[in-house]
């Protein structure tokens, strides 16, 4: 597996990746029945941002987005999203795109990287930022309801680079 900036060849297998976890309703702030172009404009955001894919032979099998958490005066610190195809899950994908997300944000002069909103019943994203050095800062109780009607918290997780 490498991980590289992605093109603009690599956008359907990105959205085929995204869709169904989106719509899934569980691991993401996002409408469950958000379309392509809602997607894209949510994904695919203007520089400094930057969209990379872990690709296993010509497959693209994971993605991540990065670039200043805030506009502005917040903009010292970067934040970043990440999704893995569901058929690849357990294999490291993850944790390869949060490592190079984090150079990426390094090289790009970050001193932070902070994730908004982790939600809580999602424990294995939470336990692989932990393990990457993150602290969870804050937890916004009942934020995030899931697609049984009930809620979760959201995490606001934080980490010098």
């Amino acid at each position: 597996m490498h991980i590289r900036d992605a093109t603009d060849d690599d956008r359907p297998a990105i959205l085929a990746i995204l869709r169904p976890i989106f719509a899934e309703g569980r691991t993401y702030t996002v409408p469950p029945d958000a379309d392509d172009d809602w997607i894209r404009g949510m994904w695919f955001r203007p520089a400094p941002a930057r969209v990379v894919v872990a690709v296993e032979g010509d497959t693209v099998v994971g993605t991540a987005k990065t670039g200043p958490n805030q506009p502005g005066p917040g903009s010292h610190v970067a934040t970043a999203s990440f999704a893995v195809d569901p058929a690849r899950a357990g294999r490291g994908t993850g944790r390869a795109l949060g490592e190079h997300v984090l150079e990426l944000a390094r090289a790009a002069g970050h001193s932070a990287m902070q994730f908004n909103a982790v939600v809580q019943t999602n424990t294995r994203a939470v336990a692989l930022w932990h393990s990457l050095g993150f602290a969870t800062v804050g937890i916004v109780p009942d934020a995030f309801t899931l697609p049984d009607g009930t809620t979760t918290g959201l995490h606001v997780m934080h980490r010098r680079l």
